[in-house]
């Protein structure tokens, strides 16, 4: 067995109703002065009101930083930094999906250590320390809350990320309630984009995957296969609500230590410069990427087909089982209601080259995949999604 290192969240609360004991659970982690990050939308829900009441029933003072948007720019991050500097923030509550607890994650990073941003790209590459930090995810789809990366729009379209075992967070919260009012079609994007996490790290060439990953990416895939039309259809449905919460906590575990390839870095262009949700960039490439794959990883695939559609295990052969499970994620998308094709949401075709182009400047994530991909392919795989 090859030497590997797992990293995650060393404390998770997975229990409805848990955001109204906030301060039992995380405040004495948190501190006296926390800074909670968040986005307005969630804010005028009122999604954050229940943490916050617990925590100043305590005696915490709160301070909102609610200027979150989709995709965040560095500088709404540097923003966030002032914020919490001016207010003296002890410690940050990230709040929401994974464009806040992204911004919570960098934002702890760069109070807690004073390090220069541009320093802290990519891979191990952010020394620390942070402040303290706790995260509460609002939709089942990033696994943000156990992840060591986050993710910064950088200038117009770039998407530039950190990622290092300093910004994993102190305590994840998983609270059920908080998700059940999010609309159809961001569940099932959110929900979609997970289940890419688990198969992206079942599948991924990086020398770091490990049995560990592949195990909670396969009861990742069961879960968010069995629940995911429950939820999105059903949306009150608190048991499909905590089991896709839970399912995407494990795909995300799984891919922060085997990591993500292909199917995200075609995704990233597709969000930076045309500002398609994360989890939606995701299914638009999804089926044509794995069926680039299959050349080299029908045996993988095949593998994990019926963790995710158990009718799959009665197909025999690794090939045929594969194409099933690549065609049955394509139809549980649009079973789903997510647009199909690159020209669904307004992509124009001539569009293709530069975002082959783009997506090679994800690397980090090329690497990962298994089997090379160079533009002329990426080009390749536009063009059948368009």
């Amino acid at each position: 067995m090859n030497s590997f290192v797992f990293n995650t969240t060393k404390s998770l609360v997975f229990e409805t109703g848990a955001a109204s004991r906030m301060a039992e659970i995380a405040g004495q982690t948190l501190g006296p002065r926390t800074m909670l990050v968040t986005d307005p939308g969630l804010r005028d829900l009122g999604r954050i009101d229940a943490a916050v009441s617990s925590l100043e029933a305590a005696g915490h003072a709160v301070s909102i930083f609610d200027a979150v948007e989709a995709d965040p720019s560095r500088e709404t991050l540097m923003n966030a930094v002032a914020f919490g500097r001016d207010f003296g923030a002890t410690g940050l509550l990230g709040f929401g999906g994974g464009s806040p607890m992204d911004v919570a994650k960098l934002a702890s990073l760069l109070l807690g250590s004073g390090e220069d941003l541009d320093k802290a790209w990519g891979v191990a590459q952010a020394k620390g320390p942070r402040l303290p930090l706790v995260l509460v995810p609002t939709t089942a789809g990033t696994g943000s809350e156990v992840t060591p990366v986050s993710i910064i729009t950088v200038g117009a379209e770039e998407k530039r990320g950190v990622s290092s075992p300093v910004i994993l967070p102190d305590i994840a919260v998983l609270d059920a309630d908080l998700t059940t009012g999010l609309p159809p079609h961001i569940t099932a994007a959110t929900g979609v984009d997970a289940m890419v996490h688990a198969i992206e790290a079942y599948a991924s060439k990086s020398a770091n995957n490990n049995p560990l990953s592949k195990m909670l990416a396969r009861e990742a895939l069961r879960l968010l296969g069995t629940h995911i039309e429950t939820a999105v259809f059903d949306g009150q449905n608190t048991t499909a609500r905590g089991a896709m919460l839970l399912g995407s906590m494990l795909a995300g575990q799984a891919f922060a230590n085997s990591p993500v390839a292909a199917v995200h870095a075609l995704a990233y262009p597709i969000g930076g410069t045309f500002h398609i949700p994360h989890g939606l960039s995701n299914a638009l490439v999804l089926p044509h990427v794995l069926r680039f794959n299959a050349v080299q990883a029908h045996g993988i695939y095949a593998e994990i087909a019926a963790d995710a559609f158990p009718h799959l295990a009665r197909v025999e052969g690794a090939q045929a089982r594969c194409s099933a499970f690549i065609d049955a994620l394509a139809d549980l998308s649009a079973n789903l209601g997510l647009q199909a094709r690159l020209r669904d949401v307004d992509i124009p075709e001539d569009a293709i080259s530069k975002l082959a182009s783009d997506s090679m400047v994800q690397q980090r994530l090329l690497v990962n995949n298994p089997r090379e991909l160079s533009e002329q392919d990426a080009v390749n795989i536009y063009r059948a999604a368009w």
